[in-house]
């Protein structure tokens, strides 16, 4: 008995690192990866070097895990997790050229939803093809209306990534080359299997030219190889994203917008579109924990590396550790130690590793099946700016 208490405070005391502006709060939940232990212990946000995380929370289906890495000279991704009376809500946007777009998504998809679930008093595919539509719509006006005194704001976008668990179904929609990945039991075997739930729209897929291909049959430059990359009109890699007005609206490629963006031949109908691939699923008993994260990260990890690592070690600095990871893939990719990595500021860190969002949900299938409301509700945004 004794030493079990020890063993408790020891997981809860245990020293994260000297961070003055960490924030300490109490959790009370699963402080291991298999769920096992009901412990009341002390769990951290703040910051380390270009490294922001959010180490464990709660939600309304269960707990959560959160961190960012920074390597553009501006943070180009955000995200944000919202549990409320429409269920839970995650998304992840990676900006391109600039961070306006995802920004821009961040502030505006999830209120769109919530309107458009109210309206429907539901949540459904439709609920969230109409909350992107309005938030491409918006986006677009605000390029209209700076066009004149901010014309490359035309060449920002955003992918964008989607979960909501709502009644014990989960939706997925994404819009780009993020990615969410389910950790899933297999029987009794101990074992998590990794199954990849989103669709992603990134021309170096032979599924994706080809969509390409058959959308625009008239012409021959619709991809381009370039370097050993696949790209749309040999521009961009992602076929669908928020924003990048450019390649959607003729008025917005033309001067002066920067002459790498501008076509030489009409634009008769869009290149890039804002749909989602949207999927709708029931969550199962097995059904472990869900790994939401921007491409930076699967540059680097497996999705079965990534559910390993989460499997194999405590819920407490789950986003984090993963993104720790990737970078040291990073760094091992170019014969340097890990330590020096992290030495290299923003800009000169892009050639090494992309910004990186992580946002590891664990399933709590207990709530779930209760359909709780969490009160009061969970809004949290992960911005290394705001520390």
């Amino acid at each position: 008995m004794l030493q079990a208490l020890m063993n408790i405070l020891s997981s809860c005391l245990k020293p994260f690192g000297q961070h003055n502006s960490d924030r300490v709060d109490s959790v009370n939940g699963n402080a291991n990866g298999n769920g096992n232990n009901n412990n009341s212990c002390l769990v951290r946000e703040g910051k380390d070097g270009l490294l922001w995380f959010r180490d464990l929370g709660k939600y309304g289906s269960g707990e959560f895990s959160m961190a960012v890495v920074q390597a553009n000279q501006i943070l180009e991704d955000q995200s944000q997790i919202e549990s409320g009376p429409f269920g839970t809500f995650v998304g992840v946007y990676d900006g391109h050229g600039g961070p306006e777009a995802a920004r821009y998504v961040c502030d505006h998809l999830y209120r769109h939803f919530q309107v458009a679930a109210e309206t429907q008093r539901n949540v459904t595919r439709d609920t969230i093809e109409r909350a992107v539509q309005l938030t491409e719509e918006g986006f677009t006006a605000h390029v209209s209306e700076l066009w004149s005194t901010q014309p490359n704001i035309a060449t920002v976008g955003s992918c964008c990534l989607i979960g909501v668990i709502y009644q014990q179904t989960l939706f997925v929609a994404n819009i780009g080359d993020s990615r969410v990945v389910l950790g899933k039991k297999v029987g009794n075997t101990g074992v998590t299997a990794a199954i990849q739930l989103s669709k992603e729209h990134n021309a170096n897929l032979e599924e994706v030219r080809q969509e390409l291909r058959e959308l625009h049959p008239n012409d021959p430059q619709i991809v381009i190889l370039r370097h050993g990359v696949w790209r749309v009109k040999g521009i961009i890699q992602v076929s669908r994203a928020i924003g990048d007005v450019y390649m959607k609206h003729a008025q917005y490629n033309r001067e002066p917008i920067n002459a790498k963006f501008r076509l030489p031949e009409p634009m008769n109908m869009p290149i890039l579109t804002a749909n989602p691939s949207i999927i709708s699923q029931p969550l199962h008993p097995n059904d472990s924990f869900l790994i939401f994260a921007s491409d930076g990260l699967w540059e680097h990890l497996s999705n079965q590396k990534a559910v390993d690592i989460v499997h194999s070690h405590p819920r407490v600095g789950s986003a984090k550790r993963l993104i720790k990871a990737a970078l040291q893939e990073a760094a091992k990719k170019r014969e340097m130690r890990y330590s020096d990595l992290k030495k290299i500021d923003t800009k000169v860190r892009r050639h090494f590793h992309d910004d990186i969002t992580v946002i590891v949900l664990f399933l709590n299938h207990d709530l779930i099946s209760r359909g709780t409301v969490q009160d009061p509700p969970l809004s949290i945004r992960s911005d290394l700016e705001r520390l």
